[in-house]
C-alpha cells in the first residue's frame, strides 16, 4: 500500500461505503458490470469462480530485515530482556506504545500472558469475579483462573459478536473486581457503556485486544480505553512474532506494577516484591517485531480499504449482514473479516451448506469458533476443584452453573456467524476482493441449489 495513503482519504473510504449500504439494495457490481452469475456451482459440477489457493501474501509477514535482524541478534549474544536496557525488547515496548497511542508499553510471551499480566496486576484474585465474553479464545479466560478468580461469561449481542453491556450489567455483584471485553476479531467493543458501568460500580476495565492493534473508537486506540489494554503478537495475528504480547496503558504507577508481575514479581530496581511468574518477552521476538512496526499501519489502513470496499459491494445480497459496528467505531483491525448468515434468504440452506459451496468456489471462508467457552469442560472442572469449593458456597457455584444458557452466543456459533482471516486475505489484490465478491454472488444466485449439496 502507498504510505501516501492519508488519514483524510481513508474516512472519506469509511463514508463513501457508508453511503453505499444506505442505498437501495441492488446485485453487487465490479466496476460498472453487474453480476450476474448464474453458472452451476462449483460443488456441483460447475467451473470455480478461482483455482483454490491463498488470497493475499504470505503471513507471517517476513523481509530480509527482520532476517536480518534475528542473524544479529543471535551473534551478539543479548539474547534475554534483561540482558540490555536498550535491547530489542525495550526498544519495541517504547515504539509500540508510541504507535498505539499509549503512554507506556511491556512485552510479555504471548497475548494470554499479557491478559494474566493485567489480572495480577490489580490484585484480583481468589473470590473475586471478571465479566467477559464466552466468545473468545480460552486464554482470555484462563487469565482470570490463573489468579484463581472467577470468569463470569455474559451473552453478546447477535450482530456485533461482542459483549452486551445490557447483560453485564445484571451479573454485577458484590464480588465483581473487573469487565474483560473482547474486541472480537479487531472491531471496537461497545466501550462507552462499558466504560460507564466499570465507572457506576467502581470496577476496573481490562480490555482485551489482542486481536485489535491500531483499531480506534471514539477518538481513542483501542487497548487505551480501560484501565489496561493487551495485545497478542501470535503468528496468525496482525503483528505478529510467533507467539508474544504486550500490555499497554497510561498510568506509570500500574504500568510499572506489570513490569514487575511479568517479571516473576521482580522491580526494575531488581527487589522482589510481589507475586508472578516470568512472562518476559525475549530479544528474538523483540526483533522480529521491531522489523515489522514500520509497515504495520500502512496493512492496517490496507485491510480497512479492502473490508469497506467489500462490505459496500455486498451490500444488496440479502441474508448477508457484515459484523456491526457501534458508533463512534473509527477503523478497525479485521483480525477477521465476519458476518451474519441467515439462511431464510439462501432458500433455508444452513450455514454449512453455504460454506461448502463458498469454499468450492476457491474462497476459503469458515465459522471461526466451534463453540463458546460456556460449553466447554473446563467449567465442571474448575468448579469441582477443592479450592473454588472452599472459596464459593455450594449456591453460588450452583447459580453460576445454571447462568451459563447464553442463546446469543449459541446461535453465533452454530449458525449466523461467517468469516475468513484477515490479516493475510485482506491485504490482497483489488481483483482478489473481486473474486470474494463474486464467489459469495454466485452461491447467492444459486441459492435454490444449495439443498442439493451432499452433507456428508
Amino acid at each position: 500500500m502507498n504510505k501516501a495513503y492519508s488519514r483524510r482519504k481513508f474516512m472519506t473510504g469509511l463514508s463513501t461505503s457508508s453511503l453505499a449500504l444506505a442505498a437501495t439494495p441492488v446485485l453487487p457490481t465490479l466496476g460498472n458490470v453487474l453480476i450476474q452469475n448464474k453458472e452451476k456451482l462449483a460443488i456441483l459440477g460447475g467451473d470455480a469462480i478461482r483455482k483454490k489457493g491463498r488470497i493475499g501474501p504470505a503471513w507471517p509477514y517476513v523481509d530480509d530485515q527482520m532476517v536480518n535482524a534475528i542473524v544479529k541478534t543471535t551473534r551478539s549474544g543479548i539474547w534475554s530482556r534483561i540482558q540490555s536496557a536498550t535491547g530489542n525488547v525495550p526498544t519495541f515496548e517504547k515504539e509500540f506504545a508510541r504507535q498505539i497511542g499509549a503512554g507506556y508499553s511491556v512485552g510479555t510471551g504471548s497475548g494470554t500472558q499479557a491478559l494474566s499480566t493485567c489480572v495480577e496486576a490489580l490484585g484480583i484474585g481468589p473470590g473475586d469475579e471478571v465479566i467477559t465474553s464466552p466468545y473468545t479464545d480460552m486464554g482470555t479466560i484462563s487469565s482470570i483462573l490463573t489468579s484463581r478468580a472467577l470468569p463470569v461469561m455474559v451473552d453478546l449481542d447477535l450482530t456485533s459478536f461482542q459483549l452486551d453491556p445490557e447483560e453485564v450489567a445484571k451479573k454485577i455483584n458484590k464480588n465483581t473486581k473487573a469487565i474483560m471485553p473482547v474486541h472480537i476479531m479487531g472491531v471496537p467493543a461497545n466501550m462507552e457503556r462499558i466504560m460507564e458501568l466499570a465507572g457506576k460500580h467502581g470496577l476496573k476495565v481490562i480490555e482485551d485486544s489482542c486481536q485489535a492493534p491500531f483499531a480506534h473508537y471514539q477518538g481513542k486506540a483501542i487497548g487505551t480505553i480501560g484501565d489496561l489494554g493487551c495485545f497478542s503478537f501470535q503468528a496468525s495475528k496482525a503483528i505478529a512474532c510467533g507467539e508474544g504480547g504486550a500490555v499497554v496503558g497510561n498510568d506509570q504507577a500500574l504500568m510499572e506494577q506489570c513490569y514487575t508481575v511479568q517479571n516473576r514479581g521482580a522491580s526494575r530496581k531488581g527487589r522482589n516484591e510481589t507475586i508472578g511468574p516470568k512472562y518476559r518477552m525475549n530479544e528474538f521476538e523483540g526483533a522480529i517485531l521491531i522489523g515489522q512496526l514500520p509497515g504495520a499501519k500502512d496493512r492496517f489502513l490496507k485491510r480497512n480499504e479492502n473490508a469497506e470496499y467489500l462490505i459496500a459491494q455486498l451490500a444488496g445480497i440479502p441474508g448477508l449482514t457484515p459484523q456491526k459496528k457501534y458508533p463512534g467505531t473509527e477503523s478497525s483491525s479485521y483480525y477477521h473479516f465476519a458476518m451474519s448468515y441467515n439462511k431464510e434468504h439462501f432458500n433455508g440452506a444452513d450455514r454449512g451448506l453455504f460454506l461448502k459451496a463458498l469454499n468450492a468456489e476457491g474462497i476459503p471462508m469458515g465459522s471461526y469458533i466451534k463453540n463458546g467457552l460456556h460449553k466447554e469442560p473446563w467449567i465442571q472442572h474448575v468448579l469441582g476443584l477443592d479450592e473454588y469449593q472452599t472459596m464459593y458456597r455450594k449456591e453460588r457455584r450452583e447459580e453460576y452453573a445454571n447462568s451459563l444458557d447464553l442463546p446469543n452466543c449459541d446461535k453465533i456459533c452454530n449458525e449466523t456467524l461467517i468469516s475468513f482471516w484477515g490479516s493475510g486475505m485482506l491485504l490482497g489484490s483489488r481483483q482478489e476482493m473481486d473474486e470474494i465478491v463474486a464467489g459469495i454472488t454466485k452461491v447467492y444466485e444459486n441459492r435454490d441449489s444449495l439443498n442439493k449439496i451432499k452433507t456428508t
